[in-house]
């Protein structure tokens, strides 16, 4: 597996902890980073990332590997609150 699409396919908790020491280990020596930086960075773009699949996958790709939206947290927003999000987040830049 080589992309975030890729959690989607992971149901097991060992496949995904697999897949993310995998992932964390690759991110490392790209970027230098302490290993726990990278950790909570995957974590966020991983979480971030569900949120374009279906409800049910989100939810079960933010159990595991233990991340949430950065935004939404795990809670799966309808199309108004998540324009809401977008729209407040524009009015702070």
């Amino acid at each position: 597996m080589s992309g975030y699409a890729d959690v989607a396919k992971i149901k097991t908790q060992e496949a995904a902890d697999e897949y993310f020491d995998d992932l964390v280990g690759r991110m490392m020596a790209k970027s230098g980073k302490s290993r726990e930086e990278t950790v909570a960075i995957q974590r966020a773009n991983i979480g971030y990332f569900a949120g374009y699949f279906d409800p049910k996958t989100a939810k079960r790709v933010w159990r595991l590997f233990r991340c949430a939206h950065p935004i939404f947290g795990t809670n799966y927003p309808g199309s108004g609150e998540a324009f809401a999000a977008g729209k407040k987040i524009c009015e702070m830049s």
